[in-house]
């Protein structure tokens, strides 16, 4: 019988970023995500920007005038 394999996590992506503004104002942010993770904000993102240019499309198109009847 083989021995059982030890759980792996998945691999994780850090980022940090650090702003300021002047002596007031100084903000820090750490981001830990995963690759499945990038993955599904990737679609999201790329799903918004589609959905938007079709509207767009829709909203600045020439309609034929009417006739009155």
């Amino acid at each position: 019988m083989a021995p059982n394999p030890l759980p792996q996590h998945p691999v994780s992506h850090k980022a940090t970023l650090r702003l300021s503004a002047g002596r007031a104002v100084d903000m820090r942010l750490r981001l830990r995500i995963t690759s499945g993770g990038l993955l599904a904000i990737g679609g999201l993102v790329s799903s918004i920007l589609l959905s938007t240019a079709v509207l767009v499309g829709v909203a600045t198109r020439h309609l034929p005038d009417r006739d009155p009847g």
